[in-house]
């Protein structure tokens, strides 16, 4: 069933994201008082290194939604038929 199987991957997409968004939250919160002293400087740049990452994996989970949302489309267009395509 294509409207199941596409709320499940939403909801699957949905729960990633919003674990991937927390995370991110709290590693750009530590590190976002900045570097105060040379000794915190090494720590810093790990924080953002690690929010860089995460936003790379951020950016998966919008490319992975876009796909989600092509091959629903994609099956959409081969249930409809002509007539309903056109509404």
């Amino acid at each position: 069933n294509l409207q199941q199987s596409s709320q499940q991957a939403e909801d699957a997409l949905s729960q990633g994201m919003e674990a991937l968004q927390q995370s991110l939250l709290e590693t750009i919160s530590s590190a976002s008082m900045g570097p105060n002293s040379s000794a915190n400087v090494a720590d810093y740049m790990g924080h953002m290194a690690m929010a860089m990452v995460k936003l790379g994996n951020l950016e998966n989970f919008l490319r992975q939604a876009d796909l989600l949302r092509q091959q629903t489309l994609q099956q959409l267009h081969r249930i409809l038929t002509t007539r309903q395509a056109a509404r």
